[in-house]
């Protein structure tokens, strides 16, 4: 949708009104409507109470010019009201334009591929041997040094922690099946609370 820029309505006017008293009260509304319409008899108004506007339409452009000049920055029930001419958008087309061919395939589903492209293979991963090497000689208790120290850098050494029995050797899944596991703490259901069916008299 191609959005114009906005030009001025000379036909209409908005009402900054800060007094809440114009939305709320049918007198004060009717005071506030007789200034307009001392310009224009046929003047109709629109009121916005939430954003405290209030969109006044007249016949005449005339009107509107001099009921701006004359009222605009004026005192209304103790509170400066502002006035201003409304703006109307212009959009160039009234329906939604497809997005551009090169962005179609982003669409979830997509409609269509654009022309060349081709679905990118999974690249084989790359298993570093030296480093599954090194790992399986690491032993409990000893270090290693990754990384020498230089002038300006400090060595990087990887201590191997040993288990909590301070076994050197890894225990063996047939170690563990053999001893015996901690029971599993039984659950408690929440108890249904008691109910007696009331008897009708």
């Amino acid at each position: 949708m191609h959005i114009k820029a906005t030009k001025c309505n000379r036909f209409c006017l908005v009402a900054s009104v800060k007094n809440q008293e114009v939305f709320n009260h049918p007198e004060a509304q009717a005071s506030f409507e007789a200034l307009f319409r001392s310009f224009d008899p046929e003047v109709q108004f629109q009121y916005f109470k939430s954003f405290r506007r209030v969109r006044i339409s007249f016949s005449d452009a005339l009107a509107a010019a001099e009921a701006r000049l004359r009222l605009h920055k004026t005192d209304f029930c103790g509170k400066e009201m502002r006035l201003y001419f409304a703006q109307s958008v212009h959009i160039g087309s009234p329906r939604l334009e497809p997005p551009k061919p090169d962005k179609q395939f982003l669409i979830s589903p997509p409609a269509s591929p654009p022309v060349g492209w081709e679905q990118s293979k999974d690249p084989t991963p790359v298993i570093n041997y030296d480093l599954l090497c090194a790992i399986s000689k690491l032993g409990p208790g000893e270090k290693y040094e990754l990384h020498t120290a230089t002038p300006t850098t400090p060595s990087v050494v990887v201590h191997v922690c040993e288990d909590e029995q301070g076994n050197s050797s890894a225990p063996d899944d047939s170690d563990q099946d053999d001893k015996s596991r901690p029971p599993r703490p039984k659950i408690i259901q929440t108890r249904r609370p008691d109910y007696t069916p009331k008897v009708k008299q």
